[in-house]
């Protein structure tokens, strides 16, 4: 078993999967079906699927489609997207979804995180926080429905939300996004520093260096998209993950 999770982050916008770059110009990637197939094929042991239209429309889960992504993981799914009331992700995880992954809904209010950890449990409940640096290079608390930052401070609501029963955080840097230029370790450290629950590092990963840069840092797992899709310089679409031994190799270093 490997010391650390890996898992490929897949963004859904109207049935189609996409890569941003720094949460902006999604592009095309493939059609979702295929692309979970191919990652069973390479024994992927986690993915994270995230709509990013449903809280900006908003609109509810897309549970047809959910449902079919669900039937295909042959591994544990966390979905985030739309999700705002206890009987919306009480359907998610009766389509076969194990993980539900909050942020537009938590930010406004976050007894939702209290009410689905009280009902399906801590390791259930996942919250995506956004980070995005000010023109003075300070992290920044950002929601991506609204694609505007927020005044409150993001480690502030980091522990709000652990708090309120998140058992796992997504740490997210809209700064690197796509990029693959490496990860904001910087951010990872301030982040788990007294953190009680598992992190999961996102956003800016080109190398499996990288990867373990991030757990060096103090994540527990490290999510990312454009390194697992894109290939080469013109980014050509190529779905990838690493094999076993080159990530068990990893952290033998």
């Amino acid at each position: 078993m490997l010391k650390h999770r890996v898992i490929p982050c897949l963004l859904l916008r109207n049935r189609g999967l996409v890569k941003t770059l720094r949460f902006k110009d999604p592009r095309y990637v493939g059609d979702p079906i295929n692309i979970v197939r191919i990652f069973n094929e390479k024994e992927v042991d986690e993915l994270m699927v995230l709509d990013i239209m449903a809280s900006k429309v908003p609109c509810e889960p897309d549970y047809e489609m959910i449902e079919r992504i669900a039937s295909e993981c042959f591994m544990p799914l966390c979905y985030g997207g739309g999700v705002r009331t206890v009987e919306q992700a009480r359907r998610l995880f009766a389509l076969g979804v194990e993980k539900i992954c909050l942020q537009t809904a938590a930010l406004y209010d976050i007894s939702i995180i209290t009410e689905l950890a009280d009902r399906f449990g801590s390791q259930a409940v996942v919250v995506s926080i956004d980070i995005k640096r000010n023109w003075r290079g300070l992290p920044q608390l950002y929601a991506s429905a609204s694609g505007k930052t927020l005044r409150r401070h993001w480690l502030d609501y980091l522990h709000s939300a652990v708090s309120a029963g998140a058992g796992e955080v997504l740490l997210n840097s809209v700064d690197r996004d796509g990029t693959m230029s490496g990860m904001d370790l910087d951010l990872i450290r301030r982040a788990t520093t007294d953190l009680s629950v598992p992190l999961v590092a996102v956003g800016g990963v080109g190398s499996l260096a990288d990867i373990k840069a991030a757990t060096d840092a103090g994540a527990s797992a490290v999510a990312a998209g454009a390194f697992f899709v894109f290939h080469g310089p013109h980014r050509a679409v190529l779905i990838s993950y690493p094999r076993y031994q080159e990530l068990e190799d990893l952290w033998k270093q």
